[in-house]
């Protein structure tokens, strides 16, 4: 199957493609900077009209990549739509309307999304339940336990698709009837990671889910894959809830990046009475202290608000302010 894509939105991707010999552009100064056909085109003619430290650096590999690099950067853009088409996948941008409102409120934004499965308005109003790979079973358990309430309450469900904590919070969604999505670490057409979530991946599919990717489509797993999925996780959340996590996890990091974004960090008690690095973020203010799930839904808005306050932040954007 085809992907059928804008000559906009291939352009955007095209600037992801390019590079300039080993170096590569800033892909978040391309979000930035393409969120109007204007910008676009600017940035397609190699002006970079952001005042920033990234933009210095990346201005002259960008018009020394479009003047060197163009055709094989297309060559690349159309052999990933090819291999994102197979899957049945679909692409979502930044130029584009139905791009995650949550997202679009982040500085450090994808250019695009990769998705099978459905985008829904109501991803607006998703929390985020993250932990540890090597979960307890209490961990497991409170997992479970938050996502069934969060459901109870119409909160969609995101998390990353990583075995332990993450896989507990996607499948209590789905045994509750809720909707879930997952942020993947790999590209949308490479085999599902880990491959022991395959059959999670397809019942979240099949439930009326989403599985989003940020990554060219036949991506595989790599070290730095992970903790710019977690960019992700907790941008297209209003907050991220963790459960478990060592000082070396990915869940902490995924609580920094949501406190940097701007959105809500939810700690659970059993959580803060461990972890040192998760008393010191309550006692800084920068999270909040979960006893019941009425300490989350009690911040949250409605989707429809936030999807309105999303589509006013694009309005912004196209003005240039």
């Amino acid at each position: 199957m085809d992907l059928d894509i804008t000559a906009d939105q291939h352009d955007l991707l095209t600037l992801c493609a390019l590079r300039a010999g080993d170096a590569t552009l800033d892909w978040s100064l391309i979000a930035r900077g393409a969120q109007s056909p204007e910008g676009l085109a600017a940035l397609m003619d190699g002006q970079l009209h952001e005042d920033s430290r990234a933009a210095a650096k990346n201005r002259p590999l960008l018009q020394q990549a479009l003047t060197s690099g163009l055709d094989d950067a297309r060559a690349r853009v159309d052999d990933e739509l090819a291999a994102a088409g197979k899957t049945g996948a679909r692409l979502v941008t930044v130029l584009d309307k139905d791009y995650p409102a949550n997202l679009r409120v982040i500085g450090n934004l994808p250019p695009f999304l990769f998705y099978r499965g459905e985008l829904d308005q109501r991803d607006a109003r998703s929390i985020a339940i993250v932990g540890t790979r090597q979960a307890s079973e209490d961990g497991l358990r409170r997992a479970a336990r938050m996502a069934r309430e969060l459901v109870d309450h119409d909160v969609v469900i995101a998390s990353g698709l990583a075995k332990g904590i993450d896989a507990a919070a996607h499948q209590a969604t789905l045994t509750a009837g809720g909707r879930t999505f997952a942020v993947m670490g790999t590209g949308i057409a490479a085999p599902i990671y880990p491959a022991e979530n395959r059959p999670l991946a397809k019942a979240i599919l099949a439930a009326g889910g989403a599985l989003l990717s940020q990554f060219w489509p036949t991506s595989p797993p790599a070290k730095y894959t992970f903790p710019r999925r977690n960019v992700v996780t907790s941008g297209t959340t209003l907050g991220s809830v963790v459960i478990e996590a060592s000082s070396t996890s990915g869940a902490k990091m995924q609580a920094r990046l949501a406190a940097e974004h701007g959105k809500l960090v939810f700690l659970i008690r059993s959580l803060a009475d461990t972890q040192p690095w998760a008393k010191k973020m309550l006692e800084e203010g920068r999270a909040i202290l979960v006893t019941a799930s009425s300490d989350i839904t009690d911040r949250l808005g409605q989707a429809a608000d936030i999807q309105a306050a999303g589509q006013q932040r694009q309005q912004l954007a196209l003005a240039g302010l």
